[in-house]
C-alpha cells in the first residue's frame, strides 16, 4: 500500500502514519513544516526506507505542485490519499471567534481554504498517481458538525460550514472519478482527544485510525460518494 496523509504531524494524522508504518506500508507524510515535526522526524529515522516526509501547505498552489512532484520522484503510483489536514481557529482557547458577534472574514477564509478547498485541490493534483494505483481511494476527514441534519447549534460557524463544503466538494468529485475506477468517501472520525478536539473528547485517535484503515481496506464501488463514521455507519447529509 502506498498512502499519502496530509496533516500528518499530529493528532489523527500522526496516528495514521504510525499505524500504516507498523503494517509495513509505504507512507508519504505531509505537513506544513516537516523539519519541525519532532515525532515525524523520529519515525523517519526508524522507517527511512518506507516513510517520505513532504512539505505541504494545502492553501498554496505552489506548495501542492512541489509536493506532487516530490511524490512523483519517489513512486509511480498511490493507492490511497487521506485528506486529514484541517483547522479549527482558536480551538480550545475559550474565546468566541466562531460565535455570532465575533465572526471575521479572516477566520472564515482560512477555515474554508484549509478544510474544504485545499483537500479538493490536493485530490485533483494527485489524481494521475491515484489512477495508476491499485483501486485508488480518497478518504477525506469531515465531521458530524458538517451534517445539516445534525446541526443544532450556532457555534462553530466557520468550522461547520467548511466541513459541509468539503462534503459537497468530495461528493462532486466522487461523481466524476467513479468513472475512472476510483472511490471518494467522506469520514466523520469522531470527537477525539487531540489538540483540536480537546481533553473532554470521548475517544482516542488510535481507535479512529484503526477504524479508518479498516474502512479504507473494505471500500467498494457502490460506497463511492458516501458520508460515514469511522465505524462505517452512514452520516446524514
Amino acid at each position: 500500500m502506498r498512502v499519502l496523509i496530509t496533516g500528518a504531524n499530529r493528532g489523527l494524522g500522526l496516528e495514521l502514519v504510525c499505524q500504516y508504518l507498523e503494517r509495513g506500508d509505504h507512507v508519504f507524510a505531509a505537513s506544513r513544516h516537516p523539519a519541525d515535526a519532532v515525532e515525524l522526524q523520529r519515525l523517519h529515522q526508524q522507517y527511512a526506507d518506507r516513510l517520505v516526509l513532504l512539505a505541504l501547505d494545502v492553501t498554496s498552489a505552489a506548495s501542492i505542485a512541489a509536493a506532487v512532484q516530490a511524490v512523483n520522484n519517489a513512486t509511480d503510483a498511490l493507492d490511497l490519499l487521506i485528506n486529514n489536514a484541517g483547522v479549527y481557529p482558536n480551538a480550545g482557547s475559550g474565546d468566541a471567534h466562531q460565535r455570532l458577534g465575533q465572526l471575521t472574514h479572516e477566520d472564515a477564509i482560512e477555515t474554508m481554504q484549509v478544510n474544504a478547498i485545499g483537500p479538493l485541490l490536493v485530490s485533483q493534483a494527485l489524481l494521475p498517481l491515484l489512477r495508476a494505483g491499485r483501486k485508488g481511494r480518497i478518504i477525506s476527514m469531515s465531521s458530524g458538525q458538517g451534517s445539516l441534519t445534525w446541526k443544532a447549534t450556532g457555534d462553530p460557524y466557520h468550522y461547520s460550514a467548511s466541513k459541509a463544503a468539503l462534503n459537497m466538494y468530495m461528493r462532486s468529485l466522487a461523481a466524476e472519478i467513479g468513472h475512472m475506477g476510483l472511490i471518494s468517501v467522506i469520514v466523520d472520525p469522531g470527537w477525539m482527544r487531540t489538540d483540536m478536539g480537546g481533553n473532554h473528547a470521548t475517544q482516542e485517535p488510535a481507535d479512529s485510525a484503526r477504524g479508518i484503515i479498516r474502512l479504507a481496506e473494505q471500500l467498494h464501488a457502490e460506497e463511492n460518494g458516501s458520508f460515514v463514521t469511522w465505524q462505517g455507519q452512514p452520516v446524514p447529509w
